[in-house]
């Protein structure tokens, strides 16, 4: 008891030593209350009605966080709301991250400069078509741990990220003079379980470390139906939910938590897209008018997504009930008020008449938009083959996961030898997520999980030959129980003609390290590198900077790119979505760097730019 009291103070006194760095590194600002009383919000003890849209750092590049939150004004929001994503800032147990794109404390108060409240959503589950829902993939090393639970190891792990992301943001509670306004306990957790002791253990880190006081407004959201199930008795509860149901959302809240308040925490004014389907968008019409409903019922909103952005890089979550497996794309366009780039649309102009007509306050002037352009690529791109190209591989009898060898996005290679005269159908149990076989490099299938596929019918082997399964994380899901069995690459057997290989090498692969790959002029067909160069004038003029553009990726197979060693996000043939965004601040004047994997390249692969996004028929 005593050395636990001599830790617990330990880390009090770090705690306050960071938060008080952080607070004298800024100036002193003017301290408020928020609260709920007599069925209402209370700025100050004022009445206040939270305007809000979700918009989250990591799906923005940090030059234009500015530019996003004074159109957020510009449509008449008094507030942002985001999530914290607890995989980019503790990549490895106990190694932090709150640098550069990922430093949420900079992006909350610019919100701040800006005029904006914050509604921040730590999680440590949050969803968000994110990469296992926000948790960091080392996690699912121990098949022990039990995932959003009130399994002791999990808690162990979530109390010890809170501490450290309260060093980060306890500055920034309203208690403390700055913008954030509520803190979410938990996300959606009612549409998972109805353990109410780990909702109160969730509650209770918040406070422990410091992310919340007791005079922070700490409050649930879930769906209308699911109240019961995730909320806690002591606080207020919010619902979420798309459009057309916010009068029946609103009528199920009211019978359950009658004296308010009430607060829509996600009002889907759009949808995300999933490999291989349409590209999702709902009625401006419609989505407008019962934005403004709500308002005119003195409701508070937050609508999800005000700008979606871009799941960059390996970032994006997965859907799955069990049985089948949705990926998300690297856009999260969202059908937003601001498109992926941050352009208004129609929503965008829509909801701030809405929002002006109820108010009858004259939002800020729109900022000018920000330019797009092409730019030229080289025609021939230098390539490497994977096959010329891989690391030193782990030896082993079993299989093992990404996780197993401290992997946490990327793809992995099985090698294995096949006997003389081997044949027959080549199982797969727990692939996830997709599969080349070859046999001598020779591809002689696929395997995608997406599809329910598990087997396919080897050729004949004449000699003995080399088996190369070669599986890619396409994203870990991020919705429902399934997220608890996330592990990535094959999480349980192969079989050949029902016999399973006695030994394997296994090479991990997580596309970290590009600067050691071998490129050659020759041609490459297969899994393969392709280096371009594209070039991008000097910017002119005052305050002048490079023009965003897209990546066009019609014509590749799947894979990744990268610019200038930074991932950009995932391709696919099977769309909707054909082009990359490639933000102007990435870029430098002169000639940048972008590398292709392609799992199945060809020796003609080509790449241009063009100045808008295309997600398919229709989407312009």
């Amino acid at each position: 008891m005593i050395a636990a009291m001599r830790t617990a103070l330990f880390v009090a006194l770090l705690l306050s030593g960071s938060v008080l760095a952080k607070s004298q590194a800024q100036p002193a600002a003017a301290q408020h209350t928020f609260a709920v009383a007599n069925g209402q919000f209370q700025l100050d003890g004022k009445p206040y009605q939270i305007l809000s849209g979700e918009m989250h750092y990591p799906r923005v590049p940090r030059a234009y966080w500015r530019d996003r939150f004074r159109k957020a004004r510009a449509m008449g929001l008094n507030t942002i709301t985001t999530y914290v994503f607890w995989n980019l800032h503790e990549p490895r147990p106990g190694v932090y991250d709150f640098s550069g794109q990922n430093d949420i404390y900079a992006y909350i108060r610019e919100a701040q400069q800006e005029g904006l409240n914050v509604i921040l959503r730590p999680g440590p589950y949050v969803c968000a078509e994110w990469e296992l829902g926000g948790y960091p993939s080392w996690l699912l090393k121990d098949r022990s741990l039990v995932l959003r639970s009130s399994d002791p190891k999990y808690l162990a792990a979530m109390n010890g990220w809170f501490a450290r992301l309260a060093k980060e943001l306890a500055p920034l509670l309203m208690q403390h003079g700055g913008p954030i306004i509520a803190v979410q306990v938990e996300n959606e957790y009612g549409s998972f379980g109805d353990d109410h002791a780990y909702m109160k253990a969730v509650k209770n880190a918040l406070l422990n470390s410091g992310l919340a006081t007791s005079d922070t407004l700490l409050y649930t959201a879930d769906g209308p139906e699911q109240i019961p199930n995730g909320s806690l008795p002591e606080l207020p509860a919010v619902i979420n939910f798309g459009t057309g149901d916010a009068k029946n959302g609103f009528e199920t809240l009211k019978k359950t938590r009658p004296s308010g308040p009430f607060m829509t925490g996600e009002y889907w004014a759009g949808w995300f897209d999933h490999w291989g389907e349409h590209h999702h968008t709902t009625p401006v019409e419609a989505n407008a008018s019962e934005f403004e409903w709500m308002l005119k019922q003195g409701y508070s909103v937050s609508m999800y997504m005000f700008h979606g952005g871009t799941s960059f890089g390996f970032m994006n979550g997965a859907n799955s009930n069990g049985t089948n497996y949705e990926p998300d794309t690297t856009s999260y366009d969202y059908d937003s008020p601001l498109n992926e780039s941050g352009q208004p649309t129609p929503k965008f102009a829509a909801f701030r008449d809405a929002i002006t007509r109820v108010t009858r306050k004259t939002p800020p002037a729109i900022p000018p938009a920000i330019p797009a352009t092409t730019y030229p690529i080289s025609l021939r791109a230098e390539s490497a083959s994977l096959w010329n190209n891989l690391p030193a591989p782990t030896e082993s009898d079993k299989l093992l996961t990404m996780e197993d060898l401290d992997q946490a996005y990327g793809y992995i290679l099985y090698r294995t030898q096949i006997a003389n005269g081997a044949s027959g159908q080549l199982t797969i149990d727990g692939l996830h997520d997709y599969a080349q076989i070859y046999v001598d490099r020779k591809l002689v299938g696929t395997l995608d999980r997406r599809l329910g596929q598990s087997s396919l019918a080897l050729p004949p082997i004449l000699g003995k030959a080399t088996l190369d399964i070669l599986v890619e994380n396409t994203g870990r899901v991020n919705f429902t129980k399934v997220i608890r069995t996330e592990q990535k690459g094959i999480t349980k057997s192969v079989s050949i003609g029902g016999q399973q290989p006695a030994h394997w090498q296994i090479y991990s692969l997580p596309m970290t390290e590009l600067s050691k790959l071998h490129f050659g002029k020759g041609a490459c067909e297969g899994p393969c590198f392709y280096r371009y160069s594209m070039t991008t004038p000097a910017p002119t003029g005052q305050n002048a900077a490079l023009a965003d553009t897209f990546l066009d990726t019609h014509g590749l197979s799947k894979g990744i790119a990268f610019l200038n060693g930074q991932p950009l996000g995932r391709f696919w043939s099977v769309g909707p979505e054909f082009t990359l965004y490639t933000p102007g601040p990435w870029l430098h004047a002169g000639s940048n760097e972008v590398v292709l994997f392609d799992l199945q390249g060809t020796a003609k692969e080509s790449l241009k730019t063009i100045e808008h996004a295309d997600y398919g028929p229709g989407s312009k």
